[in-house]
């Protein structure tokens, strides 16, 4: 009877799996994407900072002079924007280059717009005479707009690239702290599994075979990328795969009320966040009971400035885990969910418990995107 069942399934799950890596991410390249509102405001700011400086520099406090002030924010804040705005619409290719290609690219488009601006900037001062376009370059002034473009570009270059690495290895490191924490939620029911699926295999084949697609996908659920949210609906049918093989273990001890509001398309959770929740319910509420109970999995909106998804999963305990005021064997698997939550939303979003002499509660919040302020 063994040939109706897939037995190879799990092993192909694992091995296609194997040295997966990272996709890059262009949006940590070392250039700020300055087709963003926020990377242009912080351009302008630290321009007129600069400007600032230089007046200050040349003039003192008591003298400034504002019209020099003024001519000269003029002229760097239409080199910073106009060199922005080439950036903005070369970013693609530049994105695609080596380093030192993007650098000295980067480098020759802020040179082009600085001699632009400079030679426009002395026809102008000289009288700006429209029926003639007639410009006398003062090389020396050329000469030190450009000296002074590309230091300070050079200077802002290799400030972008150092937090780009930084940006780099704060990701590597965040990676592998999800993915230490993430081997530590894997389900511990393997064992329990196999028993209940070889136990099926004289008496109901297709049952067992179905227990073990449900067993590969939840093994190819925790072999996948855990950094980015999934829809709910994929977690909960994850968790409906997880409940099915306990149900074949415990039986009509086993019993899940799924309240399950219709919620946005947009709800979204951590792959693997919710089903340590219910594992946590089964193994320290309903295992326990010798007449077993019912495992309640409520989810709900937070309508507000901050959307919210909230996923309310409850549990009947032991007299003897209520009298414990929570200690009794549900902390590790939370604490690793709540390590999982800090690391990926930066503490937006949260798991909270409560116990009373009957039920354990765990109520996990999070914002609809990661952006999103806390709940």
């Amino acid at each position: 009877m063994l040939e109706n069942i897939d037995t190879h399934k799990l092993e192909k799950i694992l091995k296609s799996k194997a040295g997966q890596q990272i996709p890059r991410d262009n949006s940590d390249y070392f250039l700020p994407n300055f087709c963003k509102g926020r990377a242009v405001f912080a351009l302008i700011l630290v321009t007129e900072l600069l400007v600032l400086t230089m007046a200050l520099a040349a003039s003192g406090i008591r003298e400034f002079a504002w019209e020099d002030f003024a001519l000269i924010s003029l002229f760097v804040l239409w080199v910073a924007l106009s060199s922005a705005a080439l950036l903005c619409a070369l970013r693609g290719k530049i994105n695609r280059m080596p380093l030192p290609a993007a650098v000295v690219v980067v480098l020759l488009i802020i040179a082009m717009v600085t001699l632009g601006f400079s030679m426009l900037a002395e026809w102008a001062m000289a009288g700006a005479d429209f029926s003639r376009f007639e410009i006398q370059i003062n090389g020396y002034d050329l000469l030190r707009n450009l000296l002074v473009s590309l230091v300070m570009s050079g200077m802002a270059l290799r400030y972008f690239y150092v937090q780009a690495q930084l940006r780099q290895q704060e990701r590597s490191e965040l990676h592998a702290r999800i993915q230490a924490l993430q081997s530590r939620i894997n389900p511990h029911f393997l064992f329990n599994s196999m028993n209940s699926i070889a136990s099926l295999i004289s008496i109901d084949p297709d049952a067992a075979e179905q227990a073990v697609e449900d067993l590969c996908e939840l093994f190819r659920a925790s072999l996948r990328e855990t950094t980015k949210p999934v829809a709910l609906s994929q977690e909960l049918e994850l968790c409906r795969r997880y409940m099915a093989i306990e149900q074949l273990r415990l039986g009509e001890r086993l019993r899940v009320d799924w309240q399950l509001n219709e919620l946005p398309e947009q709800a979204t959770l951590p792959l693997l966040t919710l089903q340590p929740v219910l594992e946590n319910a089964v193994y320290h509420g309903i295992q326990p009971l010798p007449e077993g109970g019912e495992i309640t999995v409520e989810t709900s909106i937070i309508k507000g400035k901050v959307p919210c998804l909230k996923v309310r999963v409850s549990n009947p305990v032991l007299e003897a885990a209520a009298s414990s005021n929570g200690e009794f064997g549900h902390q590790m698997a939370l604490d690793n969910i709540r390590d999982r939550l800090d690391a990926l939303y930066n503490g937006q979003a949260r798991l909270e418990t409560e116990q009373n002499s009957q039920r354990f509660v765990a109520e996990l919040t999070v914002p609809f995107r990661k952006e999103n302020n806390g709940c």
